[in-house]
């Protein structure tokens, strides 16, 4: 069974880091690249980061560029999004995504998407 777990959001004061996981399993990690999309109030859900482990690739829209940075911890199959200097702007539900194109050259189509988590929340106060 394919699984796509993100966690670690919450509330933060602007200016301040929180860090995402995404935990997955059912499937080869090092095969699949995974994307962190968003989804604001009101807003449509956007790309932000994307980061392939074979390649050891990553992808940043300029928006959080030298703000969030993606990592991995191959042996547990999961995804890191940390996130400082934190704006209100980034407040939205986060997402972690995976698709069998295991390169980052971009943000990866979202209907190319092969599995997705339930997202979790930031909110981040002014």
């Amino acid at each position: 069974e394919v699984q796509v777990v993100e966690s670690g959001g919450g509330l933060v004061q602007a200016g301040g880091s929180l860090r995402l996981s995404c935990v997955t399993s059912g499937f080869t990690f090092d095969d699949y690249a995974i994307d962190w999309f968003r989804q604001a109030p009101g807003k449509e859900r956007e790309g932000v980061a994307c980061f392939s482990s074979r390649r050891n690739s990553t992808y940043y829209v300029d928006s959080v560029k030298g703000r969030f940075t993606v990592s991995s911890d191959n042996a547990k199959n999961t995804v890191y999004l940390q996130m400082n200097s934190l704006k209100p702007e980034d407040t939205a539900v986060y997402y972690c995504a995976a698709v069998s194109v295991p390169i980052c050259v971009g943000i990866h189509a979202q209907p190319s998407m092969d599995y997705w988590g339930k997202g979790t929340l930031v909110t981040v106060s002014s």
